[in-house]
């Protein structure tokens, strides 16, 4: 009976390790991020009335700066009061700001029009 359940225990520790090296294949290193870091946002799931087609638009919009970290994965922007969207946001949703590369031509964005307002 014990034969059987080494053999049972073994076989489990080996299954759990292979599911945990798939489920480890899709994750990503947790990024440390502070107070003042840059970051521009996601327009995955944010609404805009001007944009003729979502397929054309920009993927992540302006440059916003981190408020507060409130956990590991979660953090506070510091964004205007038109946006109309939570400040708390979940990393997936923002991208660390790059500098552009001495050299590099920088076209600047056209405002983006909340609400009639222009930003």
């Amino acid at each position: 009976m014990r034969k059987v359940q080494k053999e049972a225990g073994a076989v489990l520790r080996k299954t759990q390790e292979e599911m945990k090296w798939q489920a480890d294949k899709e994750r990503r290193k947790v990024e440390i991020w502070k107070k003042r870091d840059k970051v521009i946002l996601s327009t995955k799931n944010l609404i805009f009335k001007k944009r003729p087609t979502k397929k054309l638009m920009e993927r992540y919009v302006k440059l916003y700066v981190i408020e507060e970290v409130v956990s590991k994965n979660v953090v506070k922007l510091n964004l205007p009061a038109l946006m109309r969207i939570h400040l708390v946001v979940n990393m997936s949703r923002v991208m660390r700001y790059r500098e552009p590369e001495r050299g590099q031509k920088v076209e600047k964005p056209k405002p983006v029009e909340v609400n009639r307002v222009e930003e």
